[in-house]
């Protein structure tokens, strides 16, 4: 009697050995199910992040879209990164930026404005930022008869075509292989007021301001042709002269007017002692704004000591005051004979011209524009 019980102690024993072995094997179990989905999960998460990367790398699946983008000096690589994304050229910039470090062509990026869109994967675009970008935009830039070289070098920055800076220093500075200004001296852009031919062009943005200034100077060659050159020269003038009566007429023209203007500048200049009292005064409002910075003259303007002030001093400016359109330039050559000496704006937008002062102070009399 005295050995069931040990009996039993040892069945107990045995059957909780057995409970666990099976507890540790069912927990065996449970961690490899539990490890085999885990696997599976990262890896069908991680197939499906490189199946997104894999789409955003190689710009696939992406809805159609055309941007035009435009650089800075200042842009950094994370900015110009964060503004594709805004436009959707991009899904991940962390992915963009480790790609173009990669690729070595994130210091390939340079300023300007460039067309891109989503049909173009990484490296496309990348490569369509960079200096020789095929796909860099284009601007057509329209020079107006009549600007002056500062309103156009402004004009053309505007247009971010060429900053103001770069294109003073180039006009300026750089020796341009043309006759017409061989004689006109270095040091001051201000040597190119006139010969900047008004015109529709087209440029990439940005754009060599080499370039851009000798595309326009070459236009002005272009249009004053070798028969022109050869008239002028017949007369005793000389280029520099016709432009700076051109840029006058430009200036002061209605638009209809241009040969008998011309008539007055010829008449004043040619005929000093003429009994119409202008005593080779030209007296022409445009070259104070000229030298005022644009603004409507007013009397003290008339103070202004400068050459290029014509109620100050007589005969022509010592330059062009504007860059004048093609009939501008053909009135300047060929005027209008008259007797001329004055004009004045009427009421009707139009100008009037008369032989006497007198006749001029007359007929502004009954116009309200002068009362």
């Amino acid at each position: 009697m005295a050995q069931e019980p040990r009996r039993t102690s040892r069945s107990s024993q045995q059957r909780e050995r057995t409970s666990s072995r099976v507890a540790k094997r069912s927990s065996g179990v449970g961690f490899m199910l539990f490890y085999v989905v885990f696997v599976i999960g990262i890896s069908a998460l991680l197939a499906c992040v490189g199946w997104m990367a894999a789409n955003d790398i190689l710009a696939l699946n992406k809805p159609e879209k055309t941007i035009t983008i435009t650089i800075t000096e200042q842009d950094s690589f994370g900015t110009v990164a964060s503004r594709l994304k805004e436009e959707g050229m991009i899904e991940s910039k962390l992915l963009f930026n480790l790609f173009a470090s990669f690729t070595g062509a994130k210091d390939k990026i340079v300023a300007g404005t460039f067309t891109l869109n989503t049909d173009m994967d990484y490296r496309a675009l990348l490569s369509g930022m960079s200096a020789n970008s095929a796909t860099k935009a284009t601007v057509n830039v329209t020079i107006p008869e009549g600007y002056n070289i500062d309103q156009i070098f402004k004009l053309l920055e505007e247009k971010g075509v060429a900053s103001v800076e770069e294109l003073q220093d180039m006009a300026a500075t750089h020796d341009y292989a043309f006759s017409f200004l061989q004689d006109i001296a270095l040091g001051d852009y201000h040597r190119l007021e006139g010969y900047l031919y008004p015109d529709t062009y087209t440029f990439t943005t940005p754009q060599n301001p080499l370039y851009v200034i000798n595309k326009m100077l070459v236009q002005f060659d272009a249009q004053f042709t070798d028969e022109m050159r050869q008239e002028v020269a017949n007369k005793g003038q000389t280029i520099h002269e016709i432009l700076t009566v051109a840029s006058l007429i430009e200036k002061e023209t209605d638009g209809t007017d241009r040969k008998d203007i011309a008539s007055v500048i010829y008449n004043r200049l040619n005929n000093p002692n003429a009994s119409a009292g202008t005593n080779g005064y030209l007296q022409i409002d445009a070259t104070l704004a000229y030298i005022n910075g644009g603004l409507i003259p007013i009397e003290a303007d008339k103070q202004i000591d400068s050459p290029y002030n014509t109620y100050m001093y007589k005969g022509l400016p010592p330059g062009p005051i504007a860059n004048p359109g093609l009939e501008s330039i053909q009135a300047a050559m060929n005027p209008n004979k008259t007797s001329y000496y004055y004009y004045v704006l009427g009421d009707d937008g139009k100008h009037s011209f008369f032989k006497t002062y007198n006749s001029m102070q007359n007929f502004m009399a009954t116009q309200k524009l002068y009362q």
